[in-house]
């Protein structure tokens, strides 16, 4: 029973809940309690799948939903059939989605690592040889369009554009450092990671492409605030709306250019979202995460 209810929350957190969250647009005005929330639910849909076949193992300890006297052992027989059926299920749901999971997280991960030490390596070739700031790991490119992003990992580096530099005010260029900054201190990179393992390990029909893309909306989010609280509200948006045509690598975290400046620019407008709000938002991931560990605990009792 709990192996069952288990692995229809599995899918309803992979699949329903996303779907639901996403058009939550004002929990964007709290992109932090909002991200741990977005980490929740991927996780207790994690649990709940790994969880199916341990909490299934007690059903076999009796004859389950369909017990009998002793004198239909035909009938007990075909009970335990149905047992072992179940744990069956259990059992292949929990080592398909670690198997996945495994095996996503690889694949990622070594594609990920390989394309930032390649950019990495090219920009510092490609980098002007006077551009200011290399110490502190800022490189300027060679290139019109303004355009700046981060290069996360042990070496890391803000890249800018020339075109940055020229159309970028000194306060503006400020909000952008902080914005790249704050990606770099944050470790966002490893965020982003750990969702698109989680969305590339669950099986297509339920796959929630929505969840991907708000979490990288939150994640650009956050950092914004980083660079408000250098800059201020206006000269970020202002910076932010100058490097909308730039792009960004796949292996970077780019302050413009990625389909999100124009819902950034408007949570830049917003006022924070209420204390209260928030505090409902941390306990609702809190309670996300102990709902499976719950049923695993209901099942052994």
């Amino acid at each position: 029973m709990f192996a069952l209810l288990l692995t229809a929350l599995a899918v309803v957190l992979s699949g329903v809940a996303p779907r639901v969250m996403a058009r939550l647009v004002s929990f964007r005005r709290a992109p932090r309690a909002a991200l741990v929330a977005w980490q929740a639910v991927s996780l207790a849909a994690v649990l709940a799948a790994l969880c199916a076949a341990p909490a299934a193992v007690p059903y076999l300890d009796g004859p389950g939903w369909f017990a009998c006297t002793d004198d239909c052992a035909g009938a007990l027989g075909w009970v335990r059939t149905r047992q072992w059926v179940v744990v069956g299920i259990a059992g292949a749901v929990t080592l398909a989605v670690l198997a996945r999971l495994l095996l996503s997280g690889h694949r990622i991960g070594t594609r990920l690592r390989a394309a930032r030490t390649r950019h990495r390596d090219l920009v510092d070739v490609l980098a002007a040889p006077g551009s200011a700031g290399q110490e502190d790991g800022i490189r300027v490119l060679d290139h019109a369009t303004p355009t700046a992003y981060c290069l996360p990992g042990r070496r890391s580096r803000v890249v800018l554009t020339e075109g940055a530099l020229a159309a970028l005010p000194a306060d503006e260029l400020d909000a952008v450092l902080a914005h790249e900054r704050a990606h770099l201190r944050g470790r966002h990179d490893l965020l982003l990671e750990y969702f698109t393992v989680l969305h590339h390990s669950v099986p297509e029909p339920v796959r929630s492409p929505e969840a991907l893309r708000e979490v990288r909306l939150l994640v650009e989010a956050l950092a914004d605030r980083a660079a408000v609280r250098t800059s201020g509200p206006v000269v970020t948006a202002r910076a932010l709306l100058t490097l909308a045509q730039g792009q960004a690598p796949e292996a970077g975290l780019g302050a413009g250019g990625d389909g999100t400046t124009a819902a950034r620019m408007r949570l830049l407008a917003e006022d924070p979202l209420p204390a209260p709000t928030v505090a409902v938002m941390y306990v609702y991931a809190v309670a996300v995460v102990a709902l499976p560990l719950a049923l695993l605990w209901l099942a052994w009792r």
